[in-house]
């Protein structure tokens, strides 16, 4: 099967794999630190907010390492899920706060993490797209 060549990683896929790969391992080693900036209220953490955050660690982690070691098209796959993928958990941040489920701040704060995520997953899609047209 032939490739095109890759170019250089843009700077905002290496971000955003990093944010991956360091979000994916707290939820997936560190869960109960995450559960308790969004519920401090609750304690032990809920059994389920912890399968969660273990369940959505890992697949972090795998997204990640994908943008690290995906190249053309597949890699232009996965950004384009990846606009998706931030797009939804800033959307659902968002939710969260304006109904009051989520203290403000941590509200906020989530929503603008998620966001963050989606310009550097938009930017790095953009990135590929013009580095195919050369």
């Amino acid at each position: 099967m032939a490739t095109l060549k890759s170019g250089p990683r843009a700077v905002s896929l290496y971000a955003l794999a990093g944010i991956r790969l360091f979000n994916g391992a707290a939820g997936l080693f560190a869960p109960d630190l995450l559960i308790r900036r969004l519920d401090p209220e609750r304690e032990p953490a809920s059994p389920a907010a912890v399968y969660a955050f273990r369940l959505f660690g890992i697949r972090t982690i795998l997204l990640g390492l994908d943008l690290l070691t995906n190249r053309d098209e597949r890699l232009r796959e996965d950004l384009r899920d990846g606009v998706l993928i931030h797009a939804s958990d800033t959307a659902t941040a968002a939710t969260l706060g304006l109904s009051g489920r989520l203290p403000p701040r941590t509200a906020v704060l989530t929503t603008l993490i998620s966001a963050a995520n989606t310009v550097l997953a938009a930017t790095s899609l953009a990135n590929s797209a013009k580095a195919k047209r050369k």
